[in-house]
């Protein structure tokens, strides 16, 4: 489903003011890792926000994002501070782990099997276009007529 140009106004100002938050309040760097915004997704209500974080080298990525939820309360306190002149309401938040990265590594190493399966002794071969008799034996002549 597509998005609204309002939808999408209202999650570019969550983000953006999400990732002052985070970084003012520490949470941007976890268990020796790092935690970013990878999205926020709105619905057409604007009554509820997904927030996607994104984990890179996060040895508990669930302990991390309980970490989150649990200071889910100031979050929406201070995201509700700034965005009052914005929004009529605020959204509820809820956070989720954006597992995007880890299905590109999954891809990855599977197009890689794959390749690693393939006999390289045998590279494809272009199909040639097949010709009739009764049509001649030359494209070129065929194409004119």
């Amino acid at each position: 489903m597509l998005e609204g140009k309002r939808q999408k106004q209202v999650a570019t100002v969550i983000e953006k003011d999400l990732n002052e938050i985070f970084q003012r309040k520490g949470l941007t760097m976890i268990d020796g890792g790092m935690v970013s915004i990878a999205a926020v997704k709105i619905t057409p209500d604007l009554f509820d926000a997904r927030i996607y974080l994104s984990m890179f080298q996060v040895k508990d990525s669930v302990g991390a994002l309980n970490k989150i939820q649990e200071q889910a309360w100031e979050i929406k306190k201070e995201l509700t501070a700034r965005v009052r002149h914005q929004l009529r309401s605020m959204p509820q938040l809820t956070f989720y782990i954006d597992d995007t990265l880890d299905y590109v590594d999954k891809m990855e190493v599977l197009f890689k099997e794959i390749k690693e399966q393939e006999p390289s002794h045998s590279p494809l071969k272009p199909i040639a276009p097949s010709i009739s008799p009764e049509g001649g034996g030359n494209l070129e002549d065929r194409l004119e007529d």
